[in-house]
């Protein structure tokens, strides 16, 4: 398949009538005759941004003959210009294997130091060769990089979408022709194009291996990013980590075991525990009042602490042995993360398997910044009893296709992981129809971390997020005593650069986090996470006179084109994955400018978010201060900070285990009770509000008060201001309002009860 990668020339002569211009533009012609498209620039103007070109060329062919080539009059040690230096550097800080080839014709290589010598792929003179020669020369060094750049199995794949073959395997469609025949499908083919239908193929072709056995071309990419994310084993999964994290479950965890879980989990780890019977053991991390999840203190990770919980469960009646894994949410959705050394020093042995839900995480391993903050790398000393799991999502910070996810595990010196009975459980999970198009993306978004192309990825992704919560500051000082959002985070900042990891690391004593007491060098704010603070609400949980709830801002940013991850009460997260460009945040930058100036102005809404108009027509008489201004003293009068922190740290009792009260659901053996009588029963769902996504109730846990105010409070603010309603997962509603929750049938909650 051909791929369009051209030749970058850097030559200030490259339109010009003289010799050099007319000597380089022969060479030009030639290197088209051979197939390869060339691009002639005559500057590299920011240094910087011009080398990030390194992914969308093929090689670079560099004049040295340009006035900016210092030499001294002697003509002896000639040395070239400070650019050249730099943009080498800021070439191979990305990309080690690219080629790059410099050329003069009255300058040598007697006048490049070797620290840019060791980095060419030749020196061309030029007109001491013909231009078909050189061109030869350059376009098989440049072809001979392409054809290393696919990892195995995306490299199989192109090559079976090309090959032409006739299929008669599924899917259907085959190879995209079955759209041909219809208008609707038409439009289908013309949209996602040639190339992802023919991908799109059944694990009957065995040139490409098989992501099921995990063989062929499937299992060297599996391999090759293994070396690449430094572990013993790595697993493609094409369902999400949803499905990973089950896998792992299925693999360690047997009905009645006892588990220790993070109370800030995904549904999936809960969706395991019911699925394998385990009886769970939570532990509960700390939260402030903008409602932003902090960390599991250090002490409850202490095996002493672990075994005080597990003595304490009524549904736990004779001495279990050691727990059978620890799941850990590393890092929290927030940014929150652990120094997994710790915890694995702390815990070897004393648990079977540590399990480290590494969703946000997978490109710590790409950047000494998170040194001793991610599960798995290769220069790890390994658990002496403790076999390490870590399950990450590659396609939420890295480039993966949505659902592409993977496992990564870490042997014990004591233990390897049994393959074979692994795969009986990746088999109970994964597809047997998987989407090679998914694979794929897995593939190359390892290879995309491969350093120093990875490392270089992270950093950038870093040093944005830092640029832009500069700017923010910059703004916020500029607007003096006037108010303005605000980033959460530490205090201060290096004023360039990524500045060093130990300004991201929470103390006890910074009133910034509001976690209270933390543990030395216990956990660290991961800055590509930002969470932005709108005005209203303190970290203490005050309410200013007025505010501006955060889901009025997220819906004006809608309106703008600007969809945030997450909206909270008086915060919006964002993240800086390695897509994120300069354009992107200032772009936010200045539309939370405009957002202060038409909130000042209290100009109407059906003038600033007139889409959010149609669908709601009762707000047409509104500005946009005085919806801020309703929607705030509602939730100041109802003190509504302390009461999502309070329901998520409040005392809940378990009364059966999850697998036995979901089975009561199973069996209809449930009762839809309204909320202002749930006080007390026992829940028989996930209860799930949104954001931030965190289950306040699992199966078989007793509803307490706390939970129901929360509850009452959401009803009435939701009929109040339809648009900006709490999704509650769990909660069924009916016509009239009512608002119920499905609880096991008290008479089947019996003796438990």
């Amino acid at each position: 398949m051909k791929f369009r990668f051209p030749i970058v020339i850097i030559d200030e002569d490259f339109r010009s009538e003289n010799a050099s211009g007319l000597g380089i533009r022969e060479l030009v012609t030639a290197i088209g005759a051979e197939g390869v498209e060339v691009i002639g620039v005559t500057s590299y103007g920011d240094l910087s941004t011009f080398a990030q070109q390194q992914s969308r060329a093929s090689a670079f062919i560099i004049s040295i003959d340009d006035e900016d080539f210092a030499v001294r009059e002697d003509g002896i040690d000639a040395e070239p210009a400070d650019w050249l230096r730099e943009f080498v550097r800021e070439i191979r800080r990305r990309n080690s294997e690219i080629p790059l080839f410099l050329y003069g014709e009255t300058r040598t290589s007697r006048h490049v130091p070797n620290e840019i010598l060791r980095e060419l792929h030749g020196f061309i003179h030029m007109f001491e060769d013909t231009p078909e020669f050189v061109a030869r020369y350059i376009v098989r060094e440049a072809r001979a990089y392409i054809d290393t750049l696919a990892p195995p199995f995306f490299r199989a794949l192109t090559h079976y979408a090309q090959d032409g073959s006739y299929s008669w395997h599924c899917p259907g469609h085959s190879g995209g022709v079955a759209f041909l025949k219809s208008p609707v499908g038409q439009m289908f083919h013309q949209f996602f194009g040639e190339n992802l239908l023919r991908a799109d193929v059944c694990n009957a072709v065995e040139e490409l291996g098989q992501l099921l056995d995990h063989t062929g071309p499937v299992a060297a990419s599996e391999r090759n990013a293994a070396r690449i994310f430094g572990c013993d084993h790595l697993f493609f999964v094409t369902n999400g980590t949803s499905t990973a994290n089950k896998i792992v479950w299925h693999y360690v965890v047997a009905p009645g075991d006892v588990v220790v879980v993070d109370r800030n989990c995904h549904k999936s780890v809960l969706h395991a525990i019911i699925m394998t019977g385990a009886i769970p053991v939570f532990l509960t991390p700390t939260r402030n009042h903008y409602g932003i999840i902090g960390p599991i203190p250090q002490d409850e990770f202490r095996p002493e602490s672990i075994a005080a919980k597990i003595a304490a469960n009524p549904l736990i009646k004779s001495a279990p042995g050691k727990p059978r894994v620890l799941t850990l949410t590393q890092s929290t959705y927030d940014g929150i993360v652990y120094n997994v050394e710790t915890i694995k020093r702390q815990l070897d042995g004393h648990i079977d398997t540590l399990h480290f839900d590494e969703a946000w995480l997978p490109h710590a391993a790409f950047h000494d910044f998170y040194r001793d903050m991610h599960a798995i790398a290769a220069d790890r000393s390994r658990p002496q009893h403790s076999m390490v799991f870590s399950t990450q999502s590659t396609h939420k910070l890295l480039a993966g296709l949505s659902q592409a996810s993977q496992i990564l595990v870490q042997d014990s010196v004591g233990e390897a992981l049994d393959r074979f009975q692994f795969n009986e459980a990746y088999h109970m999970h994964v597809s047997t129809s998987p989407q090679y198009a998914i694979i794929a993306s897995c593939d190359v978004a390892a290879a995309m971390m491969e350093p120093p192309g990875g490392t270089a990825l992270v950093e950038e992704s870093i040093h944005e997020a830092l640029d832009f919560r500069r700017a923010m500051r910059k703004v916020d000082a500029e607007f003096g005593d006037a108010w303005w959002f605000k980033v959460w985070g530490p205090g201060s900042l290096s004023e360039e650069g990524i500045g060093s990891r130990e300004d991201w690391v929470l103390k006890t004593g910074d009133r910034w986090h509001g976690f209270g007491d933390v543990a030395p060098g216990f956990n660290m704010l991961d800055p590509i996470k930002a969470t932005v603070i709108t005005p209203g609400l303190d970290v203490d949980g005050e309410f200013a006179a007025q505010g501006i709830p955060a889901a009025v801002v997220t819906k004006y940013l809608a309106e703008h084109g600007i969809i945030v991850e997450k909206t909270g009460l008086y915060s919006f997260f964002i993240m800086f994955t390695i897509g994120i460009t300069k354009g992107r945040w200032n772009t936010m930058v200045t539309e939370l400018q405009q957002f202060k100036d038409d909130y000042d102005r209290n100009k109407p809404l059906w003038r600033v978010m007139p889409q959010f108009l149609r669908s709601h027509p009762r707000y047409e008489q509104m500005g946009l201060r005085e919806l801020c201004d309703d929607i705030h003293s509602v939730y100041r009068a109802n003190d509504v900070a302390r009461l999502t922190t309070e329901m998520y740290v409040s005392a809940i009792s378990p009364v059966m285990t999850p697998a036995e009260a979901y089975s009561r659901m199973s069996h209809n053996e449930v009762e839809r009770v309204n909320i202002d009588e749930l006080e007390g029963r026992v829940s028989a769902v996930l209860l799930t509000p949104y954001p931030p996504g965190i289950p306040l109730l699992i199966p078989g846990e007793r509803i307490n008060a706390t939970i129901v105010r929360f509850l009452r409070f959401a009803r009435d603010f939701n009929a109040r201001f339809p648009g900006f309603e709490t999704d509650i997962h769990g909660l069924v509603k009916d016509g009239a309002g009512g608002y119920f929750v499905d609880s096991v049938a008290q008479a089947k909650v019996g003796a438990r009860g």
